[in-house]
């Protein structure tokens, strides 16, 4: 026998998952495009100038052998193995944020207007990346949280683990481990993108409250 609340068809909870389950994402305006593609749209910029500087003083011929020149130097210098993870690590950086998008609106990480989490940079670190996300009003740290399995698989990341800060509720830090070294852990400073705080753990010490939470030495990642 429950003492509960019945759950009729005009229940608020059940009106708000319907209504959370059908919305559609809001399809982000043009300074969002350009936002959420900065770095391709940088770089195919680049490449063009570039380009057209090499073909007004030398010619498609020439821009020919640069071209060829530039690829070669390019695999010679994967196979440094310093350089190789180098770019493998710029290159996640530039794939994590948009799968991490794909698996918020799969998770249906949004506002009720459709709005995503904005995703202000991503860092390589030894474990993956960390990612620093605005949240628009109607998102917190704990919806994160609750689809940080979704949001792993849309990574392709072994786990993804998400800090509050500790000041602001709106920012939150991600972090998108796909390897097991060890991160050094030590003082973060006050505010944000310092990961203070696991969301949904209650603030402890104060000595513990300004060390990062992940991953921890005595804890190694997949341990």
């Amino acid at each position: 026998m429950g003492f509960g609340r019945p759950q009729g068809r005009n229940d608020p909870s059940l009106i708000s998952s319907l209504e959370t389950a059908v919305r559609q994402v809001h399809r982000p305006g043009p300074f969002g495009l350009a936002w959420n593609w900065r770095i391709e749209l940088a770089s195919l910029a680049a490449v063009t100038g570039i380009s057209i500087a090499i073909v007004g003083s030398i010619g498609l011929i020439g821009l020919a052998a640069v071209s060829g020149a530039g690829l070669a130097a390019g695999a010679a210098l994967l196979c440094w193995p310093p350089a190789r993870r180098r770019f493998i690590a710029r290159a996640w950086c530039v794939i994590t944020p948009h799968r991490v998008r794909v698996g918020c609106v799969n998770a249906w990480v949004q506002t009720r207007s459709g709005r995503l989490p904005v995703i202000w940079s991503t860092t390589p670190t030894d474990y993956g990346e960390r990612l620093r996300l605005w949240c628009p009003a109607g998102i917190t740290a704990a919806d994160l949280l609750g689809a940080s399995d979704v949001l792993a698989a849309a990574c392709w990341a072994a786990e993804v683990r998400v800090a509050a800060d500790a000041r602001h509720a709106h920012l939150v830090t991600l972090a998108v481990i796909r390897n097991s070294h060890l991160e050094r852990t030590g003082p973060t400073p006050y505010g944000w993108p310092g990961p203070r705080r696991v969301a949904g753990d209650a603030a402890g010490e104060p000595d513990e409250r300004d060390t990062a939470r992940w991953p921890h030495p005595a804890h190694p990642v997949g341990g």
